[in-house]
């Protein structure tokens, strides 16, 4: 069959109403196709990834986990842990000890969500936001941008933030994924994507897909998942993924990547059909998990019951507690200041 003949294999530029939130604000779900093979579907909640279609021959994989409605994305923050399928994760991605930061002098305390810490944001944080559709294009290189202002205090952080986020396919079947923020007082920032992947398919097991990290170290972190400031050395254990190996059934560890965006950060390979995914970012660390369990309670995408063994992130961020680590990578954004990042996901078909 040609092409040309497979709507999937269409350029394509679709809005439709997703949902309403109760506070009645309109939710838009927005699909981008790039005609070669790769399609995505976004919604202006959380800035969110409900579905991101690869080809894998014949065949079309739906690569992350997601939700059919509004409401369970909404519910699923009160699940016993909340996987944040498919969002903008801020202000802080990871965790912040103690919920507290010093900036200037002075101490912020925030709002604590795990444990006595903050992690992702805080109680509700960016990927419960209502982001703002900025612009759509279609084209050779589809794209759209989403933006949100985070106020001054704002989970208790200072500064009125602005973001952007600006998700674009191109003919070489990537997702590139580049951020751009201003702020107008000094704040931390961390930005992230939190798909959970699955080339497989959503609604499949990762059981014998293969993942590969260009680490060869990981921050040591305590029971709670807080950074001590240390790295270790993964050669020998179970975490050096530098050769491909089994996707891991628990992992919630950040790895420390080489700061260069042309050098491969991570890979995950589904030898059944053949379809791989690598990850390129300029951020200093991949924080890998994975899960995407939602208990019994929810139903995913096309009635999916997800599970502790669903879906794994690739979360390419700064370390997670860098304000408190003076020697992690600078966190800090400063007025006058314009914080980057930059990710690339990029699908092949290799059998």
């Amino acid at each position: 069959m040609e092409n040309s003949q497979i709507s999937y294999f269409t350029p394509k530029c679709v809005t439709n109403l997703f949902g309403i939130l109760p506070d009645g604000k309109e939710v838009y779900s927005y699909t981008l196709g790039n005609g070669r093979g790769l399609e995505a579907t976004f919604i202006n909640y959380g800035a969110t990834i409900t579905s991101l279609k690869a080809a894998a021959g014949d065949e079309v994989v739906d690569t992350v986990l997601g939700f059919d409605n509004i409401q369970n994305y909404i519910q699923s923050f009160g699940l016993p842990s909340g996987p944040y399928f498919g969002s903008v994760i801020g202000r802080y991605a990871g965790r912040i000890s103690q919920a507290e930061v010093t900036l200037n002098g002075g101490t912020y305390k925030l709002n604590a969500n795990n444990n006595g810490n903050t992690l992702h944001g805080g109680l509700s944080g960016f990927g419960r936001a209502y982001w703002q559709m900025k612009r759509i294009q279609g084209g050779e290189r589809p794209s759209i941008v989403f933006t949100y202002t985070s106020p001054d205090g704002e989970e208790n952080f200072p500064g009125n933030l602005t973001i952007e986020v600006e998700y674009t396919l191109t003919p070489e079947n990537e997702l590139l994924v580049n951020y751009t923020a201003v702020t107008d007082k000094t704040t931390v920032l961390n930005l992230t994507q939190h798909s959970y992947f699955n080339l497989g398919g959503h609604t499949q097991t990762l059981e014998r897909q293969l993942v590969q990290v260009t680490a060869d170290e990981i921050l040591e972190v305590t029971p709670e998942g807080i950074p001590t400031g240390n790295f270790t050395k993964v050669a020998g254990t179970a975490l050096d993924f530098n050769q491909a190996a089994e996707c891991p059934r628990s992992i919630d560890n950040s790895f420390v990547l080489p700061q260069n965006y042309e050098r491969l950060a991570a890979k995950l390979y589904n030898p059944e059909n053949g379809l791989e995914m690598t990850v390129y970012t300029d951020q200093p660390s991949v924080h890998i998990y994975v899960g995407g369990n939602c208990f019994g309670q929810l139903k995913g995408k096309e009635g999916a019951d997800y599970h502790p063994y669903s879906g794994i992130c690739f979360e390419a961020q700064n370390y997670p507690d860098a304000p408190n680590q003076p020697h992690f990578p600078k966190s800090v954004l400063n007025p006058g200041e314009t914080y980057t990042q930059r990710t690339k996901f990029q699908f092949k078909h290799i059998l």
